[in-house]
């Protein structure tokens, strides 16, 4: 993961403006709420923004970043999530979720020439689905993810132009469900 420095309570801040004007600040959430699990991991989960709003959908959920300043805030705002403190490519709970959800460019913030070895630390704890939304952009294309999640042992399902569902037709960013086997 990036060593990015991080203040999680300054971060956290822009979404809740957001939210106070109005903005729908869920959408991942809601996205992931559609495959119904009972399991989550968040994986790069920052200040919690998505794992918070799955928890008070009654959705079991684990919170994990690298940034402790990030988890800070996460923890503060919501004490009963089981937040972890990880290297997404290192991680190892021991255990799979129904969902993992890597929201927020997660794949973005990891150091050049990682991003096989993110994906395949996220994939360790696949139960049912990956799903996962990032920026174009920036040099890590969906081909490349696909081929990282296909090494891994998962294969693409669908795949979204935004977390509203929109449909993909090589656009800049891209919201991608891949599945088990």
């Amino acid at each position: 993961m990036s060593d990015t420095q991080w203040d999680g309570d300054d971060y956290q801040r822009r979404f809740d403006e957001l939210a106070a004007t109005g903005v729908d600040v869920h959408g991942e959430a809601t996205f992931v709420r559609a495959y119904e699990p009972s399991s989550v991991l968040d994986a790069g989960c920052g200040t919690g923004r998505v794992g918070i709003e799955l928890a008070r959908h009654g959705i079991e959920v684990v919170g994990v970043d690298v940034d402790a300043s990030m988890l800070a805030t996460a923890s503060a705002r919501a004490p009963e999530v089981t937040w972890v403190r990880s290297d997404l490519a290192e991680l190892d709970l021991g255990r799979t979720f129904d969902v993992v959800v890597m929201a927020g460019n997660v794949p973005l913030f990891t150091a050049p020439g990682t991003e096989a070895a993110l994906v395949a630390g996220v994939a360790r704890h696949v139960g049912r689905l990956l799903v996962a939304g990032f920026s174009l952009d920036r040099g890590y294309t969906v081909a490349d993810y696909d081929a990282h999640a296909e090494a891994a042992g998962l294969s693409l399902v669908e795949r979204f132009a935004t977390w509203d569902r929109e449909p993909f037709s090589g656009g800049d960013y891209a919201v991608s469900v891949h599945k088990v086997g």
